[in-house]
Parts: structure tokens; sequence; C-alpha cells
């Protein structure tokens, strides 16, 4: 998808020496203040200094601006300053204050940033390497405003920045791919002081230069130099930021830099020699810098200085500590949006909950696809992508012909990188729009975890400062056959992921409506697509309208009954309504497991006495457990029997059929267990 924007005029902004000696000399006063007295006082647990990389840091701060985006890890403060980001903030954060940056809910160096009028610090993460994706999402959110939605492209740009070390990850090489073969405005900013905590780069890039290694690289400028010469830096930084602002495509800018401290403040750097010490105290940028600007008042800037982070860390000590009965909110969506992402949802104005079945039976590949249909031609923001999903339509037909109509831009096909799926798909949240990306097969989503966890708790860890909603489609289970790469279903894991909701249809008509309250909502959600239902005679049904919405945790009861209760949900719901076809009943199907219906649960084993829990998924830590648990603790005395579990057993998904069917739970398992149940 190569860029066919027009090339904005670059006009980046002017900047001061001043302005750099100031915040250089800030950010250096807030790292000896923590360093010398607020670490030692424990006041301070996370402490990162950036000693060495300030100086290039303020000057590529200085030259962003309103639309761009930038997205730093644990050693970026001084960027942030450079935003203008208060300092009584910056201090608070490290010290868990209320306020600030997360109301001490992340540790303080995981910087987070709205910054309306000018450019946006995106999360950062705790991972190494997790930034670079989601900065990919924002670039490319860039080119689809201006294409799709016909918005102005006034030069924006995205910016990541990493050390060297984090080049030798997945993320790095993910965003690397996604920037050059879409021809992104996005800029990467590696600084590389030549080591990750002890590991030397030896270890992570072969010739210790990642710029010389990718001059290769098509469609990506590099810059290459050293971030410790004032003019040097200055000149790099400006040309690859007018590079990418003009729409020449990604860059790549590496620094040199010395890392003058630890890696963190427990960092005694015994792994290093007292020679090689002293040769990184010499390359330090701030004499360069004064020598530069002898012009200046030094000694008046710093005094200066010194005053205002006293008087921030005395308003960041007078905050209090965030009241602990207010550390569960935020998870989710409260009716309150944050203040950057989400928003790109339609609204549930003119929805109804009621199905209102019109013409023939359908199966779930169809109900999906129209849903997607329709949803993509009413909102614009709104594109679906992944591995197979343009001209194939998805290797399970699922988005067939949605590329044909809606074209390139919104339905698209992904490199085979499941972290860039998702991590690309968090930068375009945050940035206003909806993505829908696709998992091919749930065993695939492995690679994504770490993005997957970042995003559902993005909202939470920044106090509803940041949101990254999304609908995340993941095709899973056995089908004619099993194997244990693509039969997998092991939904238990995304509902221990906070801030996600996880929905598992088991038929067409809620798959529709399941599908367009994710698509309306404003919660990443992850929608299980259950490959042995997607055209199943059982799961077929009317279509239930244009407007018909789902709410999540609300449960069905497919039979009702009064001997016992039957969990279930996805693929096992029918075979546990033929399991107790002769018997007094409640099935109940889940639809949701995040959140699940616990109370049509409780309120059907107060009648009935008895629970079996019936699902695909491993035994041992299945959510079957969970919901166990739930009826021992709070229906214990309506019990007459055991709670009881149907499972697969604690394998892979074998797969051979044969194998398969001893392996997955069948109709005569189940009902041999209900038996046993009534007899206890």
């Amino acid at each position: 998808m190569a860029s066919v924007l027009e090339k904005p005029q670059a006009k980046d902004p002017a900047f001061s020496w001043e302005d750099v000696a100031r915040l250089v000399l800030t950010s250096r006063e807030m790292d000896r203040l923590e360093e010398e007295e607020l670490v030692p006082a424990k006041k301070v647990l996370y402490q990162f200094s950036a000693r060495g990389h300030d100086m290039a840091q303020v000057i590529l701060g200085l030259h962003l601006r309103d639309g761009d985006a930038a997205c730093g890890y644990y050693r970026s403060r001084p960027m942030l300053l450079a935003l203008g980001v208060d300092l009584a903030d910056a201090l608070g954060s490290g010290m868990g204050r209320e306020g600030g940056y997360s109301d001490g809910r992340d540790i303080g160096v995981v910087f987070n940033y709205p910054n309306p009028g000018g450019c946006h610090a995106l999360p950062m993460c705790g991972g190494v390497g997790a930034q670079y994706t989601p900065a990919a999402g924002w670039a490319q959110s860039i080119t689809y405003k201006a294409r799709v939605l016909g918005e102005e492209d006034d030069g924006a740009i995205a910016v990541v920045l990493g050390g060297d070390a984090s080049c030798s990850t997945g993320g790095f090489w993910s965003a690397l791919t996604i920037a050059t073969t879409q021809e992104l405005p996005l800029l990467f900013y590696v600084e590389d002081n030549g080591y990750g905590i002890s590991v030397p780069s030896t270890y992570q890039t072969p010739g210790q230069d990642i710029a010389a290694n990718l001059a290769s690289f098509k469609n990506l400028e590099i810059f290459n130099g050293d971030g410790t010469e004032p003019e040097e830096a200055a000149d790099l930084i400006g040309k690859a930021i007018a590079h990418v602002r003009g729409r020449n495509g990604p860059a790549l800018l590496r620094l040199t830099v010395p890392r003058l401290e630890g890696h963190s403040a427990q960092d005694t750097q015994t792994y290093k020699s007292k020679e090689e010490i002293a040769a990184e105290w010499a390359r330090d940028p701030l004499p360069k810098l004064k020598a530069l600007n002898n012009n200046l008042d030094w000694d008046m800037i710093e005094a200066s200085v010194a005053g205002e982070v006293d008087k921030a860390r005395e308003r960041a000590e007078a905050r209090g500590i965030s009241d602990p009965a207010n550390v569960t909110s935020n998870v989710y969506f409260e009716g309150e949006h944050a203040e950057v992402g989400g928003q790109a949802g339609l609204s549930l104005d003119g929805t109804h909950e009621d199905p209102r079945p019109e013409s023939q039976r359908i199966n779930m590949v169809t109900a999906i696809r129209k849903v997607l249909d329709q949803e993509l031609d009413a909102n614009p923001k709104m594109s679906v992508f992944g591995e197979d999903v343009g001209p194939k339509g998805g290797v399970h037909a699922v988005t067939l012909g949605l590329q044909d109509k809606y074209g390139h831009d919104r339905v698209f096909d992904t490199s085979l990188n499941e972290e860039g799926i998702i991590g690309r798909a968090v930068g375009m949240a945050m940035a206003g729009l909806l993505p829908v990306p696709e998992i091919q097969f749930r065993k695939y989503a492995e690679p994504a975890t770490e993005q997957i966890n970042d995003c559902g708790t993005i909202r939470w860890r920044t106090h509803n400062r940041f949101a990254a909603p999304m609908v995340l489609r993941i095709p899973g289970g056995f089908f004619k056959c099993g194997d244990p790469w693509h039969s997998q279903t092991n939904e238990v894991q995304f509902v221990h992921n906070p801030g996600w909701k996880v929905a598992v249809p088991s038929n067409a008509e809620d798959a529709v409506g399941l599908l367009r309250m994710a698509l309306r909502s404003n919660d990443p959600t992850i929608f299980f697509e259950h490959r042995a239902m997607l055209d199943d005679s059982w799961a077929r049904r009317p279509y239930p309208g244009d407007s018909y919405v789902l709410p999540f945790g609300k449960a069905k009861k497919t039979m009702e009954g009064d001997q016992i209760t039957i969990v279930s949900w996805g693929a096992m719901v029918p075979r546990c309504e033929a399991a107790a076809k002769d018997v007094g009943a409640d099935v109940i199907d889940l639809r949701t497991l995040l959140p699940w219906d616990k109370e049509m649960v409780l309120e059907s084993v107060a009648k009935t006495h008895r629970c079996l829990i019936v699902h695909e998924d491993l035994r041992t830590g299945g959510f079957g457990a969970e919901i166990a648990a739930v009826v021992a603790d709070e229906a214990f005395l309506d019990l007459d029997a055991p709670v009881e579990r149907v499972t697969m057993p604690d394998i892979p998904s074998p797969h051979h059929p044969k194998l398969l069917e001893a392996a997955v739970p069948s109709v005569e398992d189940i009902r041999a267990r209900i038996d046993e149940m009534l007899e206890f």
C-alpha cells in the first residue's frame, strides 16, 4: 500500500538552545533528586536515570507538535519534559502519588501524557520492545484518516523510542516490516548506549550498529550519528523528522549515547571497568552543550531550574495516596470516555435487544460477515485486517468479498506477525479508529499475548487517560479433526487478562447480537468464533435484524427443567442439549465468559440443586473451575451433589478424528455424568 498522500510542506518548529539547556538541566536535577534523596528514602522504588540520553531526547521532543504521537520507554522522561509534562506529575508519579500518569497504579517511569494541542505521549509499556507496534498503528492511522476519512494531511508523524537492546525484539522487527511495506510516517529513534542492563550490544546486534545493518532495507531512510554532539544531533533529528513529515516514508535514526548511570537505581554497573565508565563520562553531552552555548548564564539557569524542581517536589509530596477503594475503577468503560482513544464505534441508539427473526436460517459465517459488512458500511472509522482476510476472504471465508467492496485501506492483509496485528490495532484504536483485527487460529495468538495484555490494561493503568477499544476476532476449537496448532480453545487465558471482554457465541443469532454490541462498545473484546459451529446446522438461525444487539453477561436457557443445571458455551451447547433431552435440565448457554451470568447460574442451582459444567477446554484451570468455585462458595447449601465437570483431558487436541472423538466431551460422556449426579 504505497503512500499516495500529497507531500505537505515540512514546517518543523524552531527551537532555541536556551530551551534545550533549561530542559536538560531540569532532567538532570530530577535525576539527582531521585537518586540522592527520594530513592534512598524509599519514596521512589523504580528510578531510571536519563543522564547521557537527555540532550538528544530534548531536541527530539521540541520538534514534535500537534497531531504527532510518541511512544517511548522507561528512559524517555527528557522527551516528556520537552513536550510540556508537569514536573509535579513527573515526580509524583515516580512516588506513586494520586493524580499524575496513573493515580499510583503503574510505575512512575512508565509514562503517558495526553497533550491536547501538542504531541501525545502514548502509554509506554513495561516490556522491552512492546512500544514499537502501537506506534506503527498510530502512523497507519495518520494515512487512514487522510485517505479514508478525508482529513487534511498536515504532516503529522509517529515516533517510537527504544534502546539498542530493544532492536532484537520481535516488536521492533514487526513494526519495521509494517512501516516499510506500508510506507508509513514513522520515525524509529534508537538510543544506542551499548548495553541492555549488563548485556553488551554484541549480543543484541551483529556489528553493534543496527543502522549499518539496515542500510539496505527498502523504504527506510537511515540516519546515524553521535547523540552527544549538540549540533550533529540537532542536524540529524531535524533531517529525520523532515524526511518523515515530507511523506518520504519511514526513517530510522540511531544516535550513540552514553548511559552515565546504571540501568536503574539498583544497578551498580560492576560489569563495567573503571576505564569504560570514565570513557562514558568523557562523552557526557552536557559539557558539550555548555561549550556550544557559552553565552548563556548557566549558573542562573541551573539555580532557576533547581528552584522549579524543588517546588514541584513539594507539590508532588503534598499529594496523597489514591483511595484504595477506587483501585478497581476504570478497568472497563464506566460512562466517561478516556481523554485519548476510542469513541469510534457507532451509537446504540435505535438498537434493540429482542431478536426479530427475518428470512431463512443462516449459518454463523454468513451472520458474522453480514454484521461486519453493515458496520463497515455505516462506520468509516472501522477497518478489518489480519492474515489472508483480503482477496482470499479469510481461511474460514468470513471476510469474503469485503475487500472488493470497501477497498484495501479498510480491509487488508497483514504480514504474518500476530504481535504486529494486535500492536498495530492498539495504536489505531488510541488514534480514534475502530480496528477489527483477526488472529487466524486461536493458537496463533500466543505471539501477541503481550500486546493483548497491555491493551486490556491501558484504561486502568492510565487512570482513564487513554483507551484502546477493538474487537479481536479469533477462530478456534476443533473441526472435522483436531491438532495442537489449529484446534485449541483456551478461552480462559483471555478471561484472565484484565480489561478484556470475551464472547463465545454458539449460534448465528447470538453471533450477530454479540458482534454488533462489541463493535459499538468502548472496551476491547475477544470475539471467539468456534470452527465447528461456523457452518453447523444446529447453529443456523434466522437473521435477528439489522439493529439487534445482545448485552454481554446475559446467558440463555436453551432447555428448562428442575433436576439439574448444565452450564456450557460454544460447541458444547448442542451436545449438552442432546445429552439432556430426556432429563428435566436447565441447559444454560453462557454466551459470554467475561462478564458471565453468575446470577442465572445461581438461580438455576437453587432450583435444581445440582450443577454440571461442560466445556471443550482442558480441565485443569479451565473456566469451568471458576464457575464451580463460585457455585461452591455461593450456593453450597443449595447443592444435593458435588459440582461436576466434563471437559477435555489435559492434553493438546489430537489430530485423528477417532482420537479427537475420544478427547472432546461427547453426548455419551455428558449423559453418563448426568446420570451419576442424579443418582447421587
